[in-house]
Parts: structure tokens; C-alpha cells; sequence
């Protein structure tokens, strides 16, 4: 058998890999290694594997020669990777009269007929495909419930239980290998990122007898525990020495460590515990991983059947990692590679406790990660009011719009029923850190009756409690139990080393002073969008800025926004003060002026009182500025370019901040950017603008100081036309958002209502709002970047939408040459570690190839 290429039996030096044997046979092995009492094992390749399903056996005969005569035996899938999962394992193959009649005279009657009962049940299930209600009559375990069950399978399948032990151990093999072929378990394998032709193979193992004078049992034990990583030696044990029989059912399970709740597996078998303590802790050090491991206890002699990877959560496996590096066993380069970046969410939030059960309503697009439970309301006023009674609460609308800013600042979480993932809702509530769910079109909205009902016909109304899973998209009834955040030493420790590890920068969207703090206490390098117009709907602003907008000559608007002037400073005072030290890029103003007047005959007609005109002028000035396309329309910078006032205040607002935050202490630097610029004109005469502005303030404050100037790409035109722009600026920042919707002609805002059955149709292999789509809209930031870096070689280029914080986007940006990426605050981590791993990615190789393919690396 050792000569044989596909059926091979687990020794030190046998031709044994992960890549042709999965990793519970290469894991077995380097057990072996480690000269571990590891069972005799056989060994089933992928290609034999294959073959068994075409309908090829492989010599059974031979493979049960290598077991001792009469042996019971289990046999295990061994996939590639252990995520892809595989069949159930199958014990006791072997168990026949014969045995059972032996069992009998070692373990008594009903533990002997227990065992046998269970192996008949489960062959007839998985091998002969009986239905599992067949054995539903049979009650007892004993003697009579195995006579039932043999009948039972009789009666089914025509024929008697097969007595042949390679009969049996045949159709295992091929039961499970027929599994591993199924078009169901292929679907679930791929959703776990596994390939179409993924292999599988099998181990066939002897089963110890964990039963004979002595301790005996079986359990298992790792040395850290699965929910928060911390050491601790978990797991269980099963105890046949402690109970009424051999078995499960009447078994006495034993503590692993001794303690006071009962007796342990430490106070029976003092030997046999620190045994496996030893087993676990060589497991650590030699596979440089902490590992689980199978045991069985035969008479106080220990037997290791398997060692697997802890299970673990996101938070166990950050600090596991962390540990391991710190201990040596692996370098921090590893323990950053090690962790998923997405799964840093769930210790950025509040997340629903894993084993909580779940009232699932309905589900919707996850548009911002964590969770939040509170008291339905559905207006941004009734957010307000709960959070000033100390109530948490749920904001449910249709969708968002600026105004409900400050309602959604009030909310635990948001909840919508239209919108994607680059939606209003969605790009707020990432920004702030806010649990929400967008797109939840299953459930029927009626904000005016203040009512909610699921697809079930559940009715919700104001004041009934829901939980918003904004990781999962699932929308919640009650309280779940939760997880609260985890930002411990452990991750500030692998945080560390990815910024050491990183070559692309990572700055923050930070709009308001909470964000800005938000984004410097995740370490960012700097704020890389500040979105201005939302600073104008507090109520105090609200009523200037429309009085502005209904100032009939430029005067009059100038006068008017002279009153935003020290409002408008005092804000970029604080943000330059917390990001001291650290680069601000402000984009101007880039809202239509529609979106500040009320669209209600009540909102009207208070705004009407408020600047003390007649309601039928405020009506016609409303219906004047509507637009049927107001994302296409007068926005961003032909706004400056017509209403110069607006940007004029602006960047007087943004130089005597500057002047003031630089006050004994460094200078700020400050960054001005222009929103949707489609040409070269537009930047000319908006950069000559602002440059006399500077001149102004400087003359006028007798002090120097300098800024930056950039342009926003996020038109197809402008991304085109980047070697005409490029000379005019210091940078140019990718705004894949908009340059997003406008490659593709979609409404971000509406997509959501059949994206996934676009990508479920392969239209589209993911959401281009959620991933950035690097054929099409990322040939155009390749083309904006050549051609701007052509005609201005110093310039910095950067992306700045939602994109900037996807693992996957970020790959395309530094592969493409951007200087750094700009995210959502609580997204920076995510995009920190992201970066890092394709840094150390990009050098393991270069590495690799600097040393040749010779190089061969055992982990054993």
C-alpha cells in the first residue's frame, strides 16, 4: 500500500499533501510526526476519491489488511481546506453479529446493541439513502430497539444488513464520495470560496475503545477559548468510567480542569490530562496554530484521533493571532495576514450574540455594519425626542434625505425601504458608525400611518421594539442578546503592525468635529473628504442658507452668507484642531439649492413666516429651482461658477480657520477641493476665485499661509480630460460614487430595487456601489491617473467614494499607483489591514521569486 499513489497509509515519510490529500490527512500525518499516539490511518487521495464516485473502488481488501482483524473503523472527509466542509463522518464501519456478540461479553448487551443500533441507523441513512423516518417506531437502545432497527432496514432495502466488514467500509467510501459530487454540496463549497473541481479526499481510521479498566472516555480539549481567545483549556469529556454504562446517553461527562462545579477529568486521570495539555501545546508550537484536539482515553492511556484548527469567532481569532506572534511562534507579518479585514466589523460594533436566537422579520441590504435595538419612530423630530428621553430608538423612512441628518445623529440604527449600498442612508450611517439596513422592500412602509408590516403580515407600529442587523441585513423583533465592541490591547497590537506593514495611505470622510475624533482614534492619516453642505442643515443655518437662496442679487447673497462665515469657521477650527498635525481635504459646497426648501405646503408655510414673505413667492421660488434631474443638475462646482458667493465664503471660512487652529502650533495646511468638474474652464475659474480670497485674508490678517488645490473626478469627462486638469492642481481625488453611477447610468439611490437579481443573473458579478467595478469605471481611474501623472508628475491621486474602504477596491487603487484611499471613520481599520495584507502579499512574492521554485516550506 505504500507504493500505492492513491490509498496510502499515514507514516512520517509517506507521499502525503494537502493539495492531493486534504488537510485532515496532511494534519494526521505531521502528527505523526510529532510522534503523537495517532491511530493507524489510511489515507484516500482526491483522485481515488473521484474514482470511487465514477464507480472504481479501490482494493478494499488491502486497506483493511493494514487494521488489526476485526477492528472498528471511522472514516473522515479531508477537503483542501476545512471550510469547504464535507460529508459526515461515519464510525463504527465493521459492526456487525460478530462484533456485537463480542462487545457484548466486554461492554454488556445494551451498550454492545447500542452501538451496533446506531451504525445500522446511521449506514441506512447515509449509504442507503432510507429515509430517516424508517427508524422513527424504534424507542428503545437496547437489544429489542437493534432487532427493530435490522428489521426496519430489511424490510426497506430487500436485503439483511451487510456482515461484511469490506462491504461495508465499500459502501461508506462511496456514499460519501457520491456526496462530495452532489450538485448541493458543490453550491454550499463554492459559496465558501471553494472551485468547482475542489477534491476530496478520505482517512479511514481504527477506532479506539475507549472502555477497559482504568479511566477511560473520550473529549475534546484546546487551550484557549473559542469566544474571546483567551487562554483557558475548554472543550468536553465523556467519561465511561463515571457512569451507568459505555455510552453517551447514561455516561457521566467530567470538567476538563479540576473545579468545584464536579469532578474532572484532572482528578480522575491526573496522567492522561497533562498528557493532552502537552499534545495541545506542542500542537501550538510545531503547526503554529492553536488546534483542537480529539482524544480517547483508553485504560489512562491517551490516543489523539484528530487535531483541527479552533473554531473560533472574530474576536478569538484577532487575538489568537496576536498571541501567537507574540510568543514567537509566528512573525506579526503572519498574524496580520491571518485575519479576515471584513471581520474586523465585528469588533468595530455592537454585533447580535452568534447563539442568540433570532425573530427574523425581514431582510435588506447590510449597508452598515452592527447592530442596534430601539423603539420604532418614523420621523427625524420623534428620533430627537427619544434620544432626549434617553430611549433608543429605530429611524424608519422610505429613505433619507439631508434634512433627517440630524435624526439619524439621534437613532440607534436606520432603517429603509429604498436605497443601495451608496445610498444617503447608507453613506451616513457608515460615516457615523450607525447600524443600517437599506432596501428593505419585502416590508411595507407607511410612514403616514406609522406602520410596519413584514412579509408574514406582522404589523409593527411607533414604540414597538425591533433590533436592526446592519452586518447580516436582517431585521429583527424584540432585544437579542448582544456582543459589545472589542477594541482591546490585542487589536491596537495588530493594528500596529499593519501600518507597518502598509504602502498605500488610508485617510478618513469626516464631515463633523464626532467624526473627525472618530477617525484619529482609528489611527487615520488624515481626513480625505469633508462634505460641507451637510453643516448647513442645523436649524440655525437652515433658515440663512434659504435665506440666501431667495437673495436676488449677488450682493444681497454675500450679505447674507456673511452671517455662515464665523458658523462655517468655527467648524473647520475644530476639525483642524483634532486632525493637528494631519491633512483636511474640504470639498465645497455640491448640493442642488432645492434640496434646503421644504417640500410641504406646512414647511412652506413656515418658511414663509420665517423670512416674512408671502407663501405664494416661497411656492414659485420652489417650483422655479426644481429640477427633473437634480444629481445632473446645478451642483457642485457650477454652482461656483454661478453662485461664486457660496465658495467665495467658503474658502474665506477654510484660510481664517487655518490661520486660528495654527496659532502656537504647527501650520495647517489646508486642502480645497471642487466637486463635479466635467472641464478645464470650470477649475480655472474657480481656482482664480479662491486664489483671491487667499489674497484678501492674507492681506487683511497680515500672515502667510498656504493651501492646496484639487479637483474631485467623479465624471466620466472629467476622468478623460485629467491631462488638461492635472497642471491646475496639487491633487486629484477619485469620487467613485457618482463616477460609479455615471459610468453605468444607475441611480445609486435606486439600484438596490434589482441589483441582485442582477447579480444573481451574472449582469454583474457584484453591486459596482459595494465593489468597485475595475473593468469599466476602473479603466477610467487608470486612464485619469496615466494622463494626470503625464501632466503633472507630482501630483497625488486618490480615491475618496465609498470604494476606498473595500479590501477588494483597495487592491485595484494600489496596484494602479494611488497615493491613498479615503473611507468611512470606522472603516479605516478595515482598509488598514487590508492595505497592509496586500503589501505583505507583494513582498512574500517577490520573495518567492527572488528564491526560485526550489524553495519548499514544511510547517512540520
Amino acid at each position: 500500500m505504500q507504493n500505492n499513489p492513491h490509498t496510502t497509509l499515514i507514516t512520517a515519510d509517506a507521499a502525503i499533501a494537502n493539495a492531493t490529500h486534504g488537510g485532515r490527512a496532511k494534519c494526521l500525518q505531521r502528527l505523526v510526526r510529532l510522534d503523537m499516539p495517532v491511530p493507524r490511518t489510511v489515507a484516500l487521495s482526491f483522485d481515488a476519491v473521484r474514482r470511487i464516485g465514477e464507480g472504481e473502488m479501490p482494493d478494499i481488501a488491502a486497506v483493511l489488511e493494514q487494521f488489526a482483524p476485526g477492528a472498528l473503523l471511522c472514516v473522515r472527509p479531508s477537503s483542501e481546506d476545512p471550510d469547504w466542509g464535507g460529508p459526515r463522518a461515519v464510525l463504527n464501519v465493521g459492526m456487525n453479529d460478530a462484533a456485537y456478540v463480542h462487545l457484548s461479553d466486554t461492554l454488556g448487551r445494551d451498550a454492545a446493541a447500542a452501538i451496533y443500533l446506531r451504525f445500522v441507523q446511521s449506514y441506512g441513512v447515509h449509504v442507503a439513502r432510507l429515509d430517516p423516518d424508517v427508524f422513527d417506531h424504534v424507542a428503545d437502545t437496547g437489544p429489542i430497539g437493534l432487532g427493530e432497527t435490522l428489521h426496519a432496514y430489511a424490510e426497506e432495502t430487500d436485503e439483511p444488513f451487510p456482515q461484511d466488514p469490506g462491504a461495508q467500509l465499500a459502501g461508506v467510501l462511496q456514499s460519501m464520495a457520491r456526496a462530495w459530487q452532489g450538485t448541493t454540496a458543490r453550491i454550499l463549497r463554492q459559496a465558501k470560496g471553494a472551485p468547482a473541481d475542489a477534491g476530496l479526499g478520505l482517512v479511514v481510521q481504527q477506532m479506539i475503545p475507549g472502555f477497559g479498566e482504568g479511566e477511560c472516555g473520550s473529549g475534546v480539549l484546546q487551550l484557549v477559548n473559542r469566544r474571546t481567545g483567551q487562554p483557558q483549556i475548554t472543550g468536553r469529556y465523556l467519561s465511561q468510567s463515571q457512569g451507568r454504562d459505555a455510552l453517551g446517553e447514561g455516561a457521566g461527562a467530567l470538567y476538563l480542569e479540576r473545579d468545584a462545579r464536579g469532578p474532572s477529568l484532572e482528578d480522575a486521570a491526573p496522567e492522561a490530562f497533562a498528557a493532552l495539555k502537552g499534545h495541545a501545546a506542542l500542537m501550538r508550537e510545531r503547526l503554529r496554530e492553536e488546534m483542537q484536539v480529539e482524544f480517547v482515553i483508553e485504560s489512562g492511556r491517551v490516543h489523539i484521533l484528530d487535531g483541527v484548527r479552533v473554531p473560533r469567532t472574530s474576536r478569538a481569532a484577532l487575538r489568537i493571532a496576536v498571541r501567537l506572534a507574540q510568543d514567537g511562534i509566528i512573525t506579526p507579518q503572519e498574524a496580520v495576514m491571518r485575519i479576515d479585514p471584513h471581520s474586523l466589523n465585528e469588533l468595530l460594533h455592537r454585533q447580535v450574540d452568534p447563539e442568540a436566537k433570532r425573530d427574523v422579520l425581514a431582510t435588506g441590504i447590510a449597508a452598515s455594519p452592527g447592530a442596534a435595538t430601539g423603539r420604532i419612530v418614523f420621523t427625524a423630530a420623534a428620533a430627537q425626542a427619544s434620544a432626549a428621553r434617553g430611549e433608543a430608538c429605530i429611524l424608519v423612512r422610505r429613505e433619507t434625505a439631508p434634512e433627517d441628518i440630524r435624526g439619524m445623529h439621534a437613532a440607534a440604527g436606520v432603517l429603509t425601504e429604498r436605497g443601495g449600498m451608496t445610498s444617503h442612508a447608507a453613506v451616513i450611517g457608515r460615516g457615523l458608525g450607525l447600524p443600517c439596513i437599506v432596501g428593505a422592500s419585502s416590508m411595507q412602509f407607511s410612514t403616514q400611518d406609522q406602520r410596519l408590516v413584514a412579509p408574514g403580515g406582522r404589523v409593527l407600529g411607533a414604540g414597538d421594539i425591533i433590533t436592526i442587523d446592519g452586518t447580516s441585513g436582517q431585521v429583527l423583533a424584540g432585544e437579542p442578546a448582544m456582543l459589545e465592541a472589542a477594541l482591546d490591547d490585542a487589536f491596537q497590537t495588530l493594528m500596529g503592525w499593519a501600518d507597518a506593514a502598509r504602502d498605500i495611505g488610508i485617510r478618513a470622510n469626516a464631515d463633523t468635529p464626532a467624526d473627525a475624533q472618530t477617525a484619529r482614534n482609528f489611527d487615520a492619516q488624515g481626513i480625505g473628504l469633508c462634505r460641507t453642505e451637510h453643516m448647513f442643515f442645523d436649524p440655525g443655518r437652515l433658515t440663512v442658507m434659504r435665506e440666501m437662496i431667495f437673495a436676488e442679487t449677488s450682493h444681497g447673497r454675500a450679505a447674507v452668507l456673511a452671517r455662515l462665515l464665523p458658523m462655517q469657521r468655527d467648524d473647520f477650527v475644530q476639525l483642524f484642531r483634532i486632525m493637528q498635525g494631519l491633512p483636511v481635504c474640504i470639498r465645497l459646497f455640491d448640493m442642488p439649492l432645492h434640496e434646503f426648501l421644504p417640500t410641504t405646503r406646512t414647511g412652506q408655510r413656515e418658511m414663509a413666516e420665517a423670512l416674512d414673505l408671502p407663501v405664494s413667492d416661497v411656492i414659485r421660488r420652489v417650483q422655479a429651482m426644481g429640477e427633473y434631474n437634480p444629481m445632473l443638475g446645478m451642483r457642485g462646482v457650477r454652482l461656483g461658477v454661478t453662485v461664486p458667493e457660496i465658495y467665495e465664503m467658503q474658502a474665506r471660512a477654510i484660510f481664517e480657520a487655518a490661520l486660528e487652529a495654527s496659532r502656537d502650533r504647527d501650520p495647517v495646511v489646508p486642502e480645497i477641493m471642487i466637486p463635479m468638474v466635467s472641464a478645464r474652464r470650470e477649475v480655472e475659474l474657480v481656482q482664480a476665485r479662491i486664489d483671491a480670497v487667499a489674497a484678501a485674508v492674507r492681506s487683511e490678517k497680515g500672515q502667510d499661509f498656504e493651501y492646496r488645490f484639487g479637483v474631485m473626478v467623479e465624471t466620466p469627462r472629467a476622468a478623460l480630460r485629467a491631462g488638461e486638469i492635472a497642471p491646475h492642481c496639487a491633487f486629484l481625488s477619485y469620487g467613485t460614487n457618482d463616477l460609479t453611477q455615471m459610468t453605468y447610468g444607475l441611480s445609486r439611490d435606486d439600484a438596490g430595487r434589482f441589483m441582485s437579481d442582477y447579480v444573481k443573473q451574472g449582469v454583474y458579478g457584484e453591486d459596482p456601489f459595494h465593489v468597485l467595478d475595475t473593468d469599466g469605471v476602473g479603466e477610467l481611474l487608470q486612464l485619469g491617473a496615466e494622463r494626470g501623472r503625464a501632466a503633472n508628475p507630482a501630483i497625488t491621486l486618490s480615491v475618496c467614494g465609498e470604494h476606498g474602504g473595500n479590501p477588494e477596491s483597495i487592491a485595484f487603487c494600489r496596484a494602479a499607483g494611488f497615493d491613498y484611499v479615503s473611507c468611512s471613520p470606522f472603516r479605516v481599520p478595515v482598509a488598514r489591514l487590508a492595505a497592509a495584507q496586500l503589501a505583505v502579499s507583494h513582498k512574500i512574492g517577490a520573495d518567492e521569486r527572488a528564491e526560485g521554485p526550489d524553495v519548499v516550506a514544511d510547517a512540520s
